[in-house]
């Protein structure tokens, strides 16, 4: 069983920034792939970004060259640095590992003021 935890949701203002956290209960980012996900109400959930096994990564185009996925395997933790935020990043996001039935956190709120 893998238990996934973020942290790091607040409010911020439009151009702010916030790094979310995804911690895992044991060493699945190493040999795992990793996605943030997103999910504003009324609308469907997004992937954001991922992360392979080998450290590539991925961006969906709404958030390129504004947010990093990055990864510690050493505290078995992958982090999203969200820069220069949108009233439109205004989502709950949560860290899934795609393995098995697939593993999800509970998710943390971020909320971009105008």
């Amino acid at each position: 069983q893998v238990e996934l935890v973020e942290s790091g949701g607040g409010l911020v203002q439009a151009g702010g920034s916030l790094r979310l956290s995804c911690a895992a209960s044991g060493g699945i980012f190493s040999i795992q792939p990793v996605n943030w996900y997103r999910q504003a109400p009324g609308k469907q959930r997004e992937l954001v970004a991922t992360m392979t096994v080998r450290g590539s990564t991925n961006y969906a185009d709404s958030v390129k060259g504004r947010f990093t996925i990055s990864r510690d395997n050493s505290k078995n933790t992958v982090y999203l640095q969200m820069n220069t935020l949108k009233p439109e990043d205004t989502a709950v996001y949560r860290c899934n590992v795609p393995w098995g039935k697939g593993y999800w956190g509970q998710g943390t709120q971020v909320t971009v003021s105008s």
